[in-house]
């Protein structure tokens, strides 16, 4: 972890401001598009049109940055930066598999340019649960991860309703993922209203509470109850609470109140390119920008090699 740790986790909503004006524009209109375009995801994938943008995580506690989720993208040559909306929506398993996979190889290079700026980051992603067991993880593993003795893993988001339809499924897929290095966090925490009980027969690194029950925790005595068990709920455990979807200082600083572990949020900072992430670690460590390495993934292509 880098020792050039903020004092304030607002500075980290700074990164917003470093985007290009045409990739701040392209993201607000596809966003507010009353008619979103529909891209299939193959198409995409043959034309390297995706992207992994990076959201940072931080550490609530000591204030620094603790990590980052992977989100795909696509910035197509004519409708500019697409969200998920764009090309999630009613798509077929194996096309979800094949993005997954692409997504996994993404985060496994890109570790090692983080490490290089100086952060030893935990790099999250989602991947759906049926999907997992399609993608042949341990050798994708095997191929890209990094070679520093440094790597903590990675960690795959599966939502909590898709825990509670088959235990005894996530309970092998997670065994399995612990082999390889990798853990599993559990997503939209409150939102598919498990049982308690369920969850103390799956081993999870984290706990992450539904944005809508973090939205507005610092005034809604229902949500900050929610907030407040499912915090402690995951401390019992024996894992980490993480606050999505935070937006508001008063919010966040009742959850850090509470005992929240990480926070992630468009308030701490929002998604950004990879290359703006890196143009951020660099400047907190007051490096200049390298030569691009060989072996790394450019914006929306396929891993060329293992990045060390």
């Amino acid at each position: 972890m880098s020792q050039t740790d903020p004092k304030d986790v607002r500075n980290w909503s700074g990164p917003l401001k470093n985007l290009a004006d045409d990739e701040r524009r392209s993201l607000v209109d596809s966003m507010s598009a009353e008619t979103k375009p529909r891209i299939a995801i193959g198409e995409a994938l043959r034309n390297r049109w995706f992207e992994i943008w990076y959201q940072p995580k931080i550490d609530l506690k000591r204030k620094c940055l603790a990590g980052a989720e992977a989100l795909a993208r696509i910035r197509h040559p004519q409708l500019g930066v697409l969200l998920p909306g764009s090309f999630l929506p009613d798509v077929d398993e194996q096309s979800i598999t094949d993005l997954a996979e692409h997504a996994l190889m993404a985060a496994l290079c890109d570790w090692s340019m983080f490490e290089e700026a100086g952060f030893n980051l935990h790099l999250a992603l989602n991947v759906p649960v049926g999907v997992l067991l399609k993608l042949p993880i341990p050798a994708l593993v095997g191929e890209y991860r990094p070679k520093s003795a440094r790597w903590p893993g990675l960690i795959v988001e599966v939502t909590e309703d898709q825990i509670v339809r088959d235990l005894a499924l996530a309970q092998k897929i997670a065994k399995q993922l612990q082999v390889s290095g990798i853990k599993i966090a559990i997503d939209d925490f409150g939102a598919g209203y498990s049982s308690f009980s369920s969850l103390r027969e799956l081993p999870f690194a984290e706990l992450k509470v539904d944005r809508s029950f973090v939205a507005g925790c610092s005034t809604d005595a229902t949500n900050a109850a929610i907030c407040q068990t499912a915090i402690d709920l995951a401390h019992r455990f024996g894992s980490a609470a993480v606050a999505e979807g935070v937006e508001s200082q008063a919010d966040l600083q009742a959850l850090m109140v509470m005992g929240c572990d990480f926070g992630q949020g468009v308030l701490i900072a929002p998604p950004m390119p990879k290359e703006r992430f890196l143009e951020l670690l660099r400047q907190r460590m007051g490096r200049p920008r390298p030569a691009s390495p060989k072996g790394t993934m450019s914006a929306g292509s396929k891993p060329v090699g293992r990045v060390a």
